[in-house]
């Protein structure tokens, strides 16, 4: 049945099985594709959404790597908005509401017109070996299919168990059986496992809301979109969503659920979400608060569904429904279904190789939940990576890896396997030490570059990434040469706030004040020339005021990163003896055993290991 060995699997057909699925097959290697469910493919299991604060960044990282994820969500959003604008533009996320139908749906005929990718519906419940080498996988009919890579991209259903109440009962999300057998052939041959929990709140009929009683939320006025394909379209119409708030008589009714609820009464063990938690935790937790919000989503244009955003819980059904008829808008609402929480398997990623294949077996490789990560954005990003890199070893060519410096992508993995996990990890802006140059505008500037040498986008597209630097470039340069009199600008100044000039002045000095924006510049003849002779769209726009505006800023972190990149370049050789280096701390020495880094600059960042002890190994390699 299955007599081609294909050159890789993927197991799971959540987001990181989807995307690492789309980058092999485009790397041109013969993949296959396993999921439980060939109509659940991509599902939105939680909320109906992709990209916020960090996330947006990582599905714009995803689209300029040639990744499926921000084209899918552009063809099925409902709603768009640009979080923190009032922020800088390190700040800027962009965040899209979908409709989970569609998206589902989308994600699958993409998927069905890439070419090198065949589809399979079963449960792999076995892995095969050769000695330290992956060799395939075993479905629930016993079927045996060979490979030369295998990415396994589980989710929550790796032994997963959902509890709603004082019951449980086994099941990788709400509808669907959970998943055995992988995790136990993996600890047989030496990995770590461990358990995690998440969550996800109720779904219910929006015919039985009362949204006059709710603050609605509409979408942005001029929405953006995620991809930088040129076919990508933003939207023309949106829907809105809406907010409301506990009280402290919902948080009297939830708490009469707390002896039955699992979170408390001992029956779950592993760890949550410490930012997306429960509505029972955060009421435990905040117990001063008087008040939390509620995000009212619908789940797409036609379906009368609704998410419950900020109400996950896992507390008996009875106090789910008599509480949250309490929330102002919900006092007649009719249930979907419940909140419920799942635990579910996770393997700590230092074990992994920052090209997310495992260090214990060769040509096997991990992504998404499975390592301990939390997020539709965090789990596409490593699909796709692995994907990519398990497709390069197959043909025989060197890993790619992202540094910190060069994406959100980039940081996500390094944190994963230097740092590991112990709590569901969630991508932050704080996380990244260089977020000035990794913002959401320039993704396709840092990566698409090298999304083209791996083959992973077209010509036409590297063409307009080219263009787009070329005039970016072409108007800095304008506003550098450019002098602006004060009879020309001072009228302009003047309005904004902005102290008048008494000489001739350059404009990009101008254009650096805080007080202007481009609209305002554009008001000079000469600027507004510039723009039409030129073809400056508003990307192009955005993209040399933020240059111009955040130079300083941008400059600095290019600096540090350069430094630190020094230290990148000093290997540490592999299975390096640091029983050895006596001078070592016994802390460091036991770290960097554990962590095998393969940089001086990894090994900096590994928890418990000192400058000092970063000196020490440098002395001890002769630099």
């Amino acid at each position: 049945m299955f007599s081609t060995v294909y050159d890789v699997i993927v197991v799971g057909g959540g987001h990181a099985g989807s995307e690492a699925a789309a980058a092999s097959a485009n790397m041109g290697a013969h993949t296959l594709l396993i999921t439980m469910s060939l109509q659940n493919i991509a599902q939105m299991s939680c909320n109906p959404a992709m990209g916020g604060i960090a996330k947006g960044q990582i599905v714009r990282e995803i689209d300029a790597l040639g990744g499926y994820s921000g084209v899918v969500t552009d063809k099925t959003a409902i709603q768009f908005k640009m979080l923190n604008k009032s922020k800088g533009p390190a700040m800027w996320s962009p965040r899209a509401q979908s409709d989970r139908m569609r998206f589902a749906e989308c994600w699958r005929l993409m998927l069905e017109q890439t070419p090198n990718l065949d589809f399979y519906q079963d449960s792999v419940n076995g892995l095969l070996f050769e000695g330290d080498k992956i060799a395939g996988v075993k479905t629930s009919l016993g079927i045996e299919i060979k490979a030369k890579s295998v990415i396994i991209t589980a989710g929550t259903f790796l032994n997963g168990l959902i509890h709603i109440g004082d019951k449980s009962f086994g099941g990788g999300r709400a509808g669907e059986k959970a998943s055995t057998g992988i995790t136990e052939d993996l600890v047989k041959v030496g990995f770590e496992s461990g358990r995690m929990k998440t969550g996800t709140p109720p779904r219910v009929d929006g015919r039985s809301l009362d949204y006059s009683k709710m603050i609605e939320q509409p979408g942005d006025e001029n929405p953006e979109k995620f991809s930088y394909l040129a076919t990508s379209k933003a939207l023309e119409t949106q829907r809105s969503c809406y907010m409301t708030y506990t009280s402290l008589e919902v948080h009297d009714i939830l708490r009469e659920g707390f002896d039955r609820s699992p979170m408390f009464n001992g029956r779950i063990k592993s760890i949550g979400p410490r930012y997306c938690p429960s509505i029972e935790d955060k009421i435990d937790r905040f117990a001063t608060k008087t008040r939390h919000q509620i995000f009212v989503e619908p789940e797409g244009w036609n379906t009368v569904e609704v998410y419950v955003n900020g109400f996950s819980t896992s507390l008996p059904e009875d106090i789910q429904d008599k509480a949250l008829r309490k929330v102002a808008g919900f006092e007649n609402v009719k249930f979907f279904r419940f909140g419920y929480a799942i635990e579910y398997d996770y393997f700590p990623p230092t074990q992994l190789k920052h090209s997310l294949e495992t260090k214990r077996i060769e040509n096997l490789y991990f992504a998404g939940q499975i390592n301990g990560t939390t997020g539709y954005e965090e789990a596409a990003a490593q699909g796709l990576m692995a994907g990519i890199n398990a497709a390069l070893k197959t043909q025989g060519k060197e890993p790619f890896v992202l540094k910190r410096d060069e994406a959100y992508i980039g940081v996500l993995i390094d944190d994963l396997i230097t740092k590991g996990t112990e709590e569901p990890y969630r991508m932050f802006t704080s996380r990244a030490e260089y977020r000035t140059l990794l913002r959401q505008d320039n993704a396709d500037l840092r990566l698409t570059p090298m999304a083209y040498q791996l083959g992973m986008v077209s010509k036409e597209r590297m063409d307009r990434v080219e263009e787009k630097q070329n005039k970016t470039d072409l108007f800095v340069k304008f506003l550098l040469e450019t002098s602006v009199l004060p009879e020309e600008i001072n009228p302009i100044l003047e309005a904004n706030e902005s102290a008048k000039i008494d000489q001739s002045m350059k404009m990009f000095k101008i254009a650096a004040r805080p007080q202007l924006n481009f609209t305002d510049l554009r008001k000079l003849a000469k600027v507004e020339v510039f723009v039409i002779e030129n073809n400056i769209d508003r990307e192009i726009e955005e993209q040399t005021e933020i240059h111009v505006k955040y130079a300083g800023y941008i400059d600095k972190e290019r600096n540090q990163a350069d430094k630190v990149n020094r230290l990148e370049n000093v290997s540490v050789p592999s299975n390096f003896d640091y029983s050895k280096v006596k001078s070592l701390s016994i802390e460091a020495r036991q770290k960097l055993t554990k962590i095998q880094p393969t940089t001086i600059s990894q090994a900096s960042r590994i928890s418990g290991v000192s400058p000092s002890d970063i000196a020490v190994l440098l002395v001890y390699m002769g630099r």
